[in-house]
């Protein structure tokens, strides 16, 4: 089915085989419940600009030659060739690259990663989009980010929630260094020391102080910088 499937998509002619195949597996609507799937997604993620594209992509394959006699010929049209910029390639110059196929899913990938870069800063400033809060986080203290113009005057205190699976902190301070250093080099962005200590399990005045010497220690060391605007907040050195 699948094959079918990728054939109608490149613009492969059928061969007698695939025509049958098709009748009787009924791989256009195959192909138009992926349709509606694929656009359902962009939508979901507001991402409606990149329907377009992926439009000329998969939707609209380039369709095979015809012969002399008015039938399919057998030679496959090159897809890059219908996404060439310029009036002659009547392609989308949006893309710019040469394989338009790839220039989206690359564009798709690095919208993702910026994506969950941006929800793991949410996280650490303790806003969590919980899809089962009543599951998932039963007892941690849900905020709702405060929207400017809707009925709220005062903005709230943002409150640092712990991660799911917090983990134990170190007792040797040469652990308590690398387990903070790993935290900071391996999520990135920026930390307060509350924001540090909530990823670790207990709560005292006595682990706040430890941590903040341990990046103290990180510091002198240049593994790690910091900054003060309203509270000081610390980074790994090489990000």
């Amino acid at each position: 089915m699948y094959n079918c499937l990728e054939k109608m998509r490149s613009g492969e002619p059928f061969t007698d085989k695939d025509r049958e195949f098709n009748n009787k597996a009924l791989i256009t609507t195959l192909k138009q419940i992926h349709d509606d799937l694929d656009q359902a997604v962009f939508r979901a993620y507001g991402w409606d600009d990149l329907i377009p594209l992926w439009q000329k992509v998969y939707r609209d394959p380039p369709q095979p030659p015809l012969s002399k006699g008015g039938e399919e010929s057998s030679q496959k049209v090159p897809l890059a060739s219908l996404f060439k910029g310029g009036a002659e390639g009547g392609g989308i110059g949006d893309l710019g690259g040469s394989n338009p196929k790839e220039e989206l899913e690359q564009t798709i990938l690095q919208r993702l990663v910026d994506l969950n870069a941006e929800r793991a800063e949410e996280e650490r400033n303790g806003f969590v989009r919980w899809l089962r809060p009543e599951y998932q986080a039963p007892d941690e203290v849900v905020t709702q980010k405060v929207i400017e113009g809707v009925g709220v005057e005062e903005k709230k205190e943002e409150v640092v929630i712990a991660p799911p699976e917090q983990q134990k902190f170190p007792t040797k301070l040469k652990d308590q260094l690398a387990a903070i250093r790993d935290l900071l080099r391996t999520q990135g962005g920026e930390w307060t020391i509350t924001q540090i200590a909530a990823q670790f399990k207990g709560t005292s005045a006595k682990k706040l102080e430890t941590i903040q010497n341990c990046l103290e220690i990180l510091e002198d060391l240049g593994v790690i910088l910091s900054h003060t605007e309203t509270e000081t907040k610390c980074y790994y050195a090489t990000l």
